[in-house]
C-alpha cells in the first residue's frame, strides 16, 4: 500500500527543475462539494435543463443528473464501457466506465469535451460531445424530456485540438464549433433548418502543423473592429471585413505560450485595448494575461512556473481548462481554472499527484493596472479538459461543474 508521502511525491522530469507546488489552504466553507459519480466517463461536464422542470441538471458522459439534488441519473447514450481494476490482493473487479482514478490505471474517454445548445430549435437543450481528439463531434437530440436514450447525430467528422470551443465566430448569434481539422484552423457551423445535416467547415488558415493533440485555441475581438478573431498559441488570426471564404485570414504572430487550454480576449486592465487570457502550457505551469501594448504583447504571470512565482505566488501544474465569468457580481470577468487530474496518468507530466485544485481568480483594477486575488474552490477534485460555470440552483451565485478521471463534481457557491 502506498504511503501518503509516496502518493504526493514530486515527479522529476529530466532537464526541468520543478518548483514546489503551493500547498492549498484549508477550505473556508465558501463552497459545498458534491460528487455525483466516481466512475470516469468524460473529461468535461456541462449543465442544461433536460426535462424543462425549471431546475438545471448536470450532464456528464452518458448521463444527466436531475436537479436540484443531482442524485437520480438518467441515460443519454449507452454506458456499456467496462474496465478492470486490480485490488490490493491481486484480484480484479469490473467497474463501469473508462480507466481512471477508480481503476488506478490511466485511460482516455471518448467524451473529451461537451456543451449544451438547442441545435434543432425545438425549445429543448441538446447535448454536444466533442470526442477524443481527431474523432467525431456528435450531438444528442433531447427527446423532449422523455426518459429514453437520446437520438445521436454526427455533427463534424474530424475535430482536432485538445480544447475545441463552442462559440459564435461569424456573428450570427449561433454558436459554432471552433477547432482544428486536417491541419487547418477554422470553425464549423450548423443549419438549424436542417439540423441533422453535417456541419459546414470554414477554414481560416492554410494547412499548418496543427494536429489532433494541438493545445491552445480561443476567440475574441483582438483589434476592436467588432468582429471575432481566432487565437492559437502562436498568434491571432484576423477576421476579414467580409466572410466570403476566399483565402485564409491574416495571421498576426504573438507569444501566447507553448500551447495551453481555452483562450479568451478581454480588456483586463480597462485601458481600451483587448488583452488575452491563457494558460502557458496545458501540461506544465502558468496562467497569464497578455497585455496588448503599442509595442506588442506584455506577459503578466498570474500563477507561477518553475522559473517564476507569478503575481499570486500560487504554483500548480496542468492548467488544462479555463473559463472566464463574473464570479462576484462586480461587473468584471474573473478567471476559473485548476489542475487537470491525471492528464497522462499517475506518473505522467510534472506533479500529477499533487492536490487536484480548483481556483477562481478575482480581477482587481486600479487605474490602468490590474491584479488577481486567488480564491480556492476545492483542493480535491481538479478539472478535466473542460468544465462549466453556471448558476445551478437559481440563487444568483455562479457554481462550477467539473468532470474528469475522478468522476463528476458539483461545487455550489455558498
Amino acid at each position: 500500500m502506498k504511503t501518503l508521502a509516496t502518493f504526493f511525491a514530486i515527479i522529476v522530469v529530466p532537464g526541468l527543475t520543478l518548483a514546489q507546488p503551493t500547498p492549498p489552504p484549508a477550505l473556508d466553507g465558501s463552497w459545498k462539494k458534491q460528487q455525483l459519480i466516481d466512475n470516469f466517463w468524460a473529461e468535461g461536464a456541462t449543465a442544461l435543463d433536460a426535462n424543462k422542470d425549471g431546475h438545471m441538471d448536470v450532464v456528464y458522459g452518458p448521463y444527466w443528473f436531475a436537479g436540484p439534488d443531482f442524485e437520480k441519473r438518467h441515460l443519454i447514450y449507452p454506458d456499456t464501457t467496462r474496465t478492470k481494476a486490480k485490488l490490493e490482493d491481486g484480484s480484479e473487479v469490473e467497474i463501469e466506465g473508462f480507466h481512471g482514478a477508480k481503476s488506478v490505471t490511466n485511460g482516455y474517454s471518448d467524451n473529451f469535451l461537451n456543451a449544451s445548445q438547442d441545435i434543432n430549435g425545438d425549445g429543448w437543450d441538446d447535448y454536444i460531445v466533442m470526442g477524443f481528439p481527431g474523432k467525431e463531434t456528435l450531438w444528442y437530440e433531447n427527446p423532449k424530456g422523455a426518459d429514453v436514450p437520446w437520438p445521436k447525430h454526427v455533427a463534424f467528422e474530424v475535430t482536432d485540438s485538445e480544447s475545441p470551443m463552442f462559440a459564435d465566430i461569424d456573428g450570427d448569434d449561433q454558436p459554432d464549433l471552433l477547432c482544428m481539422s486536417g491541419g487547418h484552423l477554422g470553425y464549423a457551423t450548423y443549419d438549424p433548418k436542417n439540423p441533422t445535416e453535417k456541419w459546414t467547415w470554414h477554414m481560416i488558415s492554410p494547412r499548418l502543423a496543427f494536429q489532433r493533440f494541438t493545445h491552445g485555441i480561443g476567440f475574441g475581438d483582438v483589434n476592436g473592429d467588432g468582429k471575432t478573431d481566432i487565437l492559437e498559441a502562436t498568434g491571432w488570426w484576423e477576421q476579414p471585413a467580409v466572410l466570403d471564404g476566399k483565402g485564409p485570414w491574416v495571421k498576426h504572430d504573438a507569444p501566447f505560450g507553448k500551447g495551453g487550454a481555452q483562450m479568451y480576449v478581454y480588456d483586463v486592465n480597462a485601458d481600451g485595448k483587448p488583452d488575452v487570457i491563457t494558460s502557458l502550457a496545458a501540461h506544465e505551469y502558468g496562467l497569464a494575461w497578455m497585455e496588448q501594448t503599442a509595442d506588442g504583447w506584455k506577459q503578466h504571470l498570474i500563477t507561477g512556473t518553475p522559473e517564476e512565482p507569478g503575481q499570486t505566488g500560487i504554483i500548480f501544474s496542468q492548467p488544462h481548462a479555463i473559463e472566464i465569468a463574473d464570479m462576484n457580481g462586480d461587473g468584471v470577468l474573473d478567471i476559473v481554472t485548476g489542475k487537470r487530474f491525471w492528464a497522462h496518468g499517475k506518473a505522467g507530466d510534472p506533479e500529477p499527484n499533487q492536490p487536484a485544485v480548483v481556483w477562481w481568480f478575482e480581477l482587481k483594477r486600479e487605474g490602468d493596472s490590474a491584479s488577481y486575488v486567488p480564491h480556492l474552490i476545492d483542493n480535491d477534485s481538479g478539472v478535466g479538459t473542460q468544465f462549466s460555470v453556471t448558476d445551478l440552483n437559481g440563487d444568483g451565485k455562479l457554481d462550477v461543474v467539473v468532470g474528469n478521471k475522478r468522476g463528476a463534481f458539483v461545487h455550489l457557491r455558498q
